[in-house]
């Protein structure tokens, strides 16, 4: 069973400085019916303008990662860790017993488009910590790339929960098949571009919950990058 999220229906808010689309329900949009999925609990879609960002704030027990499409985002935080985040790079923060943190657009010319993606743990009251690593394109082209796990293979980043982010880059024609356990569930996210999901059309930030699939076939209509978390 294929859940189609279109791009269009999603909450949305643009406060100046920020432009940013919710998947589900955050901050000041609610919808009853889309609280998340599975342990997936946030996608927000975010443009901050040049020389803006989230002043200093606090999390606990949440896995956090940023995925930049464009521009660069700076992050701060209570762990001492200061870093910039770039396209291609994939930063992972687990908040854990508490963390703060700011994100800012360094950039005093071009705005940052970046994803914001939160996950529940797998257990809270954890240790809080931060990671950061780069995926180069040659990588994620025409194959998914493991970018985030529970355990951290290849080189992935590790999060605190039973679930595995891919990312892929895909050019019209080119196809990529994820095959799903017993009882696991998929959700795919269109970054860019347009695909197909199993013969169905996906445009630009258009997403989809996926549940008793064996198989997803993937397929570019047009230059794209995709998400695709594998979810317990």
């Amino acid at each position: 069973m294929i859940t189609v999220r279109r791009a269009d229906e999603r909450g949305h808010f643009d406060f100046g400085w920020l432009d940013t689309y919710h998947t589900f329900s955050f901050g000041d949009y609610y919808d009853p019916r889309q609280q998340g999925f599975r342990s997936l609990r946030v996608i927000n879609e975010d443009r901050v303008h040049p020389g803006r960002g989230f002043p200093t704030h606090p999390h606990r027990d949440m896995e956090i990662i940023t995925y930049i499409l464009s521009g660069a985002l700076e992050h701060r935080d209570s762990l001492g860790t200061g870093s910039v985040i770039r396209p291609g790079e994939v930063q992972r923060m687990s908040a854990g017993t508490g963390v703060t943190h700011s994100e800012a657009n360094p950039s005093t010319t071009e705005p940052v488009h970046l994803l914001q993606i939160w996950l529940l743990p797998r257990e809270r009251g954890i240790r809080p910590s931060y990671e950061q690593k780069a995926f180069a394109d040659e990588e994620k082209r025409g194959r998914l790339r493991l970018v985030a796990s529970a355990d951290g293979r290849d080189g992935s980043v590790r999060i605190h929960q039973d679930a595995g982010l891919h990312a892929a880059l895909l050019a019209p024609g080119q196809e990529v098949t994820h095959r799903l356990a017993p009882e696991r569930a998929a959700w795919v996210q269109v970054a860019r571009g347009a695909v197909t999901l199993n013969g169905q059309p996906f445009g630009q930030s258009d997403g989809a919950a996926v549940s008793e699939e064996a198989e997803l076939v993937i397929a570019g209509v047009e230059p794209s990058e995709i998400l695709l978390f594998d979810l317990a």
